[in-house]
This record gives C-alpha cells, sequence and structure tokens, in this order.
C-alpha cells in the first residue's frame, strides 16, 4: 500500500492541470521543461534554451522536450522582424494546448520587444531578440564593374582550338627473354596446385623475376625446379602464390656449369657432386611416385614411396 502525506505550500507555488502532469505522450524532460516555464514570474522573458539549462537538460533531450511540447500544442514559436530590418523569435508557452490560429491571435497581441541598446538595463533574452552586430572592417566600395578585357585581342577567341595531347612514350619492344618469361609464368599455374591462384596483377612483376633468371644464364626447367623444390612438401596450404613465387625469383643464383664433355675419370667438375652422390641440400630426400607434372621431391619419415599430397 501506498500512503501519501501533502502539505499545501504558504507561497511560491504554482498550480497545474493533472493533464499536464499525468500527459501520456509527455516525456519527463518535457513536463519539467513546461511546469518550470509556467512557474516563472510573470513578464519574464526566459528562453526554452535557458530553462533547459537551468533545469540540467541536455541538448539532445532539450530538443526531443521541445518538439513534444510543440506537437501538442503547449509551445508555439513564430518569427517576425523588428525595425531595422532584424529577425526575431517568438515564443509562447501555455498552459493548455492552443491550436495554430489560437496561439496566433495571441502572440498577434504581444508588442515585439525592441533590439537592446548598449546602454539598455532591460535587455531580452537572446532567443527572443538577436545580439547586436559588428560593422565589418574597411569601407563600402563600389561593386566592380570593368572587368571586361580593355584591349581588343584582335581574332575569334571564342573558339580556341583544343591543346594537342603529348604523344605517348614509347614502349620498349618485348625482348625474346621477355616473351619466355611470360609464357613461363603462364605455366606456373599447371605445375602445382598450389599455384593455381596466382593473381593476375602479379603477372607483370613474376615475368620481370622471370626475365632475370633466364638472362642469367637459367634454362626454364631450372626456374620450375627451383619452384618446386621451394613449395612446402609437408602439405601445408599456401594462402599467397604470388607472395611466395616473389620470394623465390628475388635472388638469382648464377647458373649450375654443365658436367665436363671430356673429363678424365675420377675427376669431378666445379661445383659438382661425383655421380650417383646427391648434393648434401638433397639428401636424405626421395622423387615421390606418384603423378606430378614435374619430378617432386619428398622427406620421407620411413619407407614410403609417396609423398604426403599423393597418399
Amino acid at each position: 500500500m501506498i500512503y501519501r502525506h501533502c502539505i499545501a505550500p504558504p507561497r511560491a507555488f504554482t498550480q497545474f492541470s493533472h493533464d499536464i502532469i499525468r500527459h501520456p505522450r509527455l516525456s519527463s524532460d518535457a513536463v519539467r521543461l513546461l511546469t518550470w516555464q509556467l512557474s516563472l514570474p510573470q513578464g519574464a522573458r526566459e528562453s526554452l534554451s535557458r530553462t533547459a539549462e537551468r533545469a540540467r537538460i541536455g541538448a539532445t533531450a532539450f530538443t526531443r522536450a521541445k518538439r513534444q511540447l510543440k506537437e501538442e500544442g503547449f509551445v508555439h514559436e513564430r518569427r517576425v522582424q523588428v525595425p531595422g530590418g532584424l529577425w526575431v523569435t517568438q515564443q509562447l508557452v501555455s498552459n493548455v494546448p492552443l491550436n495554430p490560429g489560437e496561439a496566433a491571435k495571441i502572440l498577434a497581441q504581444t508588442p515585439v520587444a525592441s533590439v537592446p541598446g548598449p546602454t539598455s538595463a532591460n535587455p531580452v533574452s537572446p532567443q527572443v531578440a538577436p545580439s547586436r552586430r559588428n560593422p565589418t572592417v574597411g569601407a563600402p566600395t563600389p561593386r566592380p564593374t570593368d572587368g571586361h578585357p580593355r584591349k581588343d585581342p584582335g581574332e575569334n577567341t571564342s573558339h580556341h582550338p583544343a591543346e594537342s595531347a603529348p604523344p605517348p612514350e614509347p614502349q620498349p619492344e618485348p625482348s625474346p627473354a621477355t616473351d619466355q618469361a611470360r609464357a613461363l609464368v603462364a605455366t606456373l599455374p599447371h605445375i602445382s596446385p598450389d599455384l593455381r591462384h596466382i593473381p593476375r596483377g602479379m603477372h607483370d612483376e613474376l615475368t620481370h623475376l622471370t626475365a632475370r633468371w633466364l638472362a642469367a644464364g637459367h634454362t626454364p626447367t631450372a626456374v620450375r625446379t627451383h619452384i618446386l623444390r621451394g613449395l612446402p612438401s609437408d602439405g601445408t596450404p599456401v594462402h599467397r602464390p604470388g607472395g611466395l613465387l616473389r620470394y623465390l625469383l628475388r635472388e638469382v643464383p648464377p647458373p649450375s656449369e654443365p658436367p665436363a664433355q671430356h673429363a678424365p675419370a675420377g675427376t669431378l667438375s666445379p661445383g659438382r657432386s661425383a655421380p650417383g652422390r646427391p648434393a648434401p641440400r638433397l639428401a636424405g630426400l626421395r622423387e615421390c611416385e606418384g603423378d606430378h607434372v614435374q619430378a617432386t621431391l619428398f622427406r620421407p619419415v620411413g619407407d614410403e614411396t609417396r609423398c604426403r599430397r599423393c597418399n
């Protein structure tokens, strides 16, 4: 149960209708803004925005509360022009809803406040009348009217010929190494499933890198073999094949020398391993017996003969 104990105030009170306090479409901020305005003394010129500041109502809540009061007819506004050409805003707050016609009649009977002077003892609210404007710097000057050219150009300048575009820079002719490199890059997606999704925007860059290998003396087979050796052999997926190819082709090693045609028995060419003995970096690798376009080497764990991709 709820018990209420009310003591009538002996002074400084305002009577409000229950229709305002219990209005179903007015928020608490709207009711507080309206009751605060109605409690001001007669003749007060406090604007709604100033009342919202004193009532601790934020900017967003004030905008919503003012809109609700205008929609329900408790607040009306109009803009009028005062002597001097300035515009002021009149606000009408009532304790009962008014339609636009009733509000216009009341505002028409209300004198418009004049703009306060510098020695005015009773300035009005900034929302009721605008502030005095400071003069601009400098003296007014007449509008320039002599903007036409003084000299007669002596020719028809209404249709000038369009400026000719500069000739395009000559593109260097593709060299045989570039064409061969471009063809080699086009076949890379077919030598391994990891290279199927090379971005087309990287083809020119990869062609330039491949051309450096071919110009250094490497064969296309050697380039493919180098790329296949750089692919992961443990089944790790390649998410960026273009970046991997850029990394593998970035440095160009010197080409391996071909074996001597008439080398004496028991001698080795420089940089070559003995016949039947693999290079140190290929020790422990085995060629996969699965279906591959090129020979694929892998490092077996036991006696398996296929790489993990073929198993």
